[in-house]
């Protein structure tokens, strides 16, 4: 983040916090302390988006399965299936697929023919479950964020920011990968 010191001066005394010490001995410690950031991160946002749709009244989601949801009703506007895949980065179109059954199964999307693509929109069942867990997440997460002092809208942004970037580093470093 611009401008930020956490650092110590003095490099000796500096012990990152990572999960894999043998990665953090490499060329770039504070990546693996970042990964081991993500890591944490992830499997926290995953829990809560679950637990969040699950008090919204929509339980036995998976993360998927909640990103999903909300990703087909972003804008009220229908998505193609590859499209849903393309924004969360989804390699494998079987698995967004099957998560897009399941959201149907359970009432929350359909899908219909565009011309020659198929789409999905949100339901007003989904649509419900959607602006349900808006509203816990603004009391349980976005209220106490706030209240505590927690960073900024600007840094919340600058984060998001840095780690849509770095995922394309981890793209492009998978594809460098697959032809070793």
């Amino acid at each position: 983040m611009k401008g930020s010191k956490r650092r110590p001066a003095d490099a000796a005394i500096y012990d990152p916090i990572v999960s894999s010490a043998h990665l953090a001995a490499g060329g770039s410690p504070a990546l693996s302390e970042t990964e081991f950031g993500l890591i944490l991160a992830v499997h926290a946002f995953e829990r809560w988006i679950v637990r969040c749709m699950a008090a919204a009244g929509t339980p036995n989601l998976s993360p998927l399965e909640v990103l999903i949801l909300h990703i087909v009703r972003h804008r009220d506007r229908p998505k193609s299936f590859s499209d849903v895949s393309l924004i969360l980065d989804i390699e494998e179109t079987h698995v967004a697929t099957y998560a897009l059954r399941k959201l149907e199964s359970a009432g929350l999307v359909k899908t219909r023919r565009m011309g020659k693509e198929k789409v999905v929109e949100a339901t007003p069942t989904g649509i419900a479950a959607c602006t349900r867990y808006a509203a816990i997440r603004e009391q349980l997460l976005v209220k106490p964020l706030r209240s505590s002092g927690g960073p900024s809208e600007e840094i919340l942004s600058e984060v998001g920011e840095v780690l849509r970037a770095v995922s394309g580093y981890y793209n492009q470093a998978a594809r460098s990968a697959a032809t070793v």
